[in-house]
């Protein structure tokens, strides 16, 4: 039974960089929305606070038995009766306490493993509660045993009702013993407390460093601000496609985006809304005019610019050798620009050339 417990903590470190992948980005822009940096540490917790409810969650759902098997089981579905556990354990245990020889036997047997198990199931989570979440021991108790109920509930229900009835028995005594362990995990962390970082000093260090433009923020916001443009683009390409060609549903994507929106958010697009960014010329001044011309720049360069470029390289009178020729030369030279334009946006604070024509700076607004 230990080892089916240890094949699935290994399943979930397998899965987890995957679901790592998907939570990061959103706790990254959640970080930058409310501090203007991300804290290394803070991330770091983080993850492991989802690894750890993942392989709980897996320990309570895995192994995953055959749908045709559970269909005829007929052993008890609940377990209703508080502290059977005890009774169990009287009457199934080897155990004999004046018998030395029967300690280690005792030690592997369910009627032992099980309760601590489920003991330690919960541990960590009123060890997080009490030093990330700030709740004190009635908050530890109720969110503890909220988690215990619902992973009786996915017990009971049968894996939310894919199987015909639960495969695994819903236990009162789970709910106790697990409430029990996030009130021990609660305990034995104070003095862990007092050598980890303060999560009040980490915000306000992140803080801090937030209302620094760091080369990493200005690349968030490029990116973010692409992203959900992207998304514009392809809700107008599934409404309006069939009515006007794509290459319109584009172009006013990108109007909509960097042109009309800011005009309404005073110099600000959704992204550097969301991000507490904002752009103001060289006198600190909200000037809508020298906004709409840095952005005007920056789509000119990145992306008008090569793509009518690639439009007329295909539409040249030469040979389709000479014309593979000269694109790849300015696919090549394309390829430079946008890589030192990534690596000095990216890894420096100097600015864009777009910047400077327009006379506008990022700057950030958390206070």
């Amino acid at each position: 039974m230990l080892n089916d417990y240890i094949g699935i903590i290994k399943i979930a470190l397998l899965i987890f960089p995957f679901i790592a992948l998907l939570i990061s980005t959103p706790f990254i822009l959640i970080q930058y929305h409310k501090y203007g940096s991300i804290s290394f540490f803070k991330a770091t917790f983080i993850y492991s606070l989802v690894l750890y409810l993942i392989c709980a969650y897996f320990l309570v759902i895995l192994p995953l038995p055959k749908i045709s098997e559970v269909a005829i089981l007929t052993t008890p579905r609940m377990q209703l009766i508080f502290f059977n556990f005890i009774n169990d354990f009287i009457r199934g245990t080897s155990f004999n306490i004046t018998n030395i020889h029967s300690y280690w036997p005792a030690l592997n047997e369910s009627c032992f493993y099980v309760p601590i198990y489920n003991i330690f199931l919960t541990l960590p989570f009123g060890m997080y509660l009490r030093y990330y979440f700030k709740c004190d021991l009635k908050k530890t108790i109720i969110y503890t045993f909220l988690l215990s109920l619902f992973f009786e509930l996915t017990q009971l229900s049968g894996l939310y009702f894919i199987y015909p009835r639960g495969y695994r028995l819903f236990d009162v005594d789970d709910l106790l013993l697990n409430t029990f362990g996030g009130i021990v995990g609660y305990y034995i962390s104070k003095p862990l407390i007092k050598k980890l970082p303060s999560i009040e000093k980490k915000n306000l260090e992140a803080k801090e460093k937030g209302k620094k433009i760091s080369g990493f923020k200005r690349m968030t916001l490029l990116l973010f601000d692409l992203f959900i443009c992207i998304v514009i683009e392809m809700f107008l390409i599934i409404c309006f496609s069939s009515y006007i060609s794509d290459i319109y549903l584009i172009l006013s994507c990108f109007i909509i985006y960097y042109f009309i929106i800011p005009i309404f958010l005073k110099c600000r697009t959704l992204g550097a809304k969301f991000l507490n960014l904002q752009v103001l010329d060289y006198n600190n001044k909200k000037n809508v005019l020298r906004f709409l011309y840095r952005n005007t720049l920056f789509i000119t360069i990145y992306f008008v610019i090569p793509y009518l470029s690639v439009f007329c390289i295909n539409n040249l009178n030469i040979s389709d050798n000479m014309r593979e020729f000269v694109g790849a030369i300015f696919m090549g030279v394309i390829l430079v620009v946008y890589m030192v334009s990534l690596i000095k946006y990216f890894f420096t604070n100097k600015k864009m050339l777009y910047e400077k024509i327009s006379k506008t700076k990022l700057i950030s607004t958390i206070k």
